[in-house]
């Protein structure tokens, strides 16, 4: 994984979670390195990736939430029954906002800005606003513990997290709810601040890995 990662960090907050933390070593990836070795572990050199003992790899931090909360017992970040499926729309939903949050991100870091594209940016920009907007009206319980979160609002956590740290914040001035749910995760959840990294918003010149 990498630390700004928010995908990297939905598998930290669940091995937190799950009681898990120290059966698994996070190792730091750097995914414009050719020469990582996620390369060879992931063939989409995306992380996070999860190496199982018997030397299988798990990739996409969704199917790595699946296979922690099979080893945890099961039901505890996945309902049984109907739940468990508006709680695999918002982890979708709010993996879709960080997919936007980050396509945004890579365009300025990684373009010229001669070459960047304000529509492609807009595009990506709309369907955050409209993520948010849902979850705004549509905000997950609110968790007295770490008993209370499952993985969709544990991705709501750190999509949100991730939009503090790379576009400082913007996000709250307009979803007064999702701030006020989102207070509360961090003190139902002590591994969200553990795992916070400090803001970082990306200059116009910044030639930074893919993070």
């Amino acid at each position: 994984s990498s630390p700004p990662s928010p995908f990297g960090r939905k598998v930290k907050l669940a091995l937190a979670i799950l009681g898990l933390k120290d059966q698994v070593e996070v190792v730091e990836a750097n995914t414009a390195d050719p020469e990582d070795s996620l390369r060879s572990q992931n063939p989409l050199g995306k992380i996070p990736a999860l190496i199982l003992e018997d030397g299988d790899v798990l990739f996409d931090s969704a199917v790595i939430l699946e296979y922690l909360d099979f080893l945890a017992g099961g039901s505890k970040l996945f309902p049984e029954g109907k739940a468990r499926f508006a709680v695999l729309r918002d982890q979708t939903l709010a993996d879709g906002i960080m997919d936007a949050a980050i396509l945004r991100v890579y365009e300025k870091r990684f373009k010229e800005v001669k070459y960047r594209d304000p529509a492609w940016d807009a595009y990506q920009a709309a369907k955050m606003e409209r993520g948010l907007a849902h979850f705004e009206e549509n905000t997950p319980p609110t968790p007295s513990s770490m008993a209370d979160v499952n993985a969709g609002s544990l991705t709501l956590a750190c999509a949100l997290g991730y939009l503090d740290m790379r576009f400082a914040g913007e996000w709250r001035k307009a979803h007064p709810r999702l701030v006020a749910w989102l207070d509360a995760f961090e003190a139902a959840v002590p591994a969200f601040a553990t795992t916070r990294v400090p803001a970082a918003p990306v200059p116009d010149n910044d030639p930074a890995v893919l993070r």
